[in-house]
């Protein structure tokens, strides 16, 4: 398989890894800044976060599987 395969996968990785934590962050700076009328939101945050970060952990398992 190309290389270039294994450089967009690492890229990809950090991308989805980046965008969680940065999502987690600001699902916790609403909790601190905010009142909770803004759950749904709150809860979105989170639930990005939480699945960008699923998504890098996989990603990164197909680019180690990938030699």
């Amino acid at each position: 398989m190309p290389p270039i395969f294994k450089a967009l996968a690492t890229i990809t990785v950090w991308v989805l890894f980046v965008f969680g934590v940065l999502c987690l962050l600001g699902g916790f700076g609403r909790i601190i800044g905010t009142r909770s009328e803004s759950l749904p939101l709150i809860s979105a945050y989170f639930g990005y976060g939480i699945v960008s970060m699923a998504l890098s952990v996989v990603c990164a398992k197909l680019r180690q599987m990938m030699g």
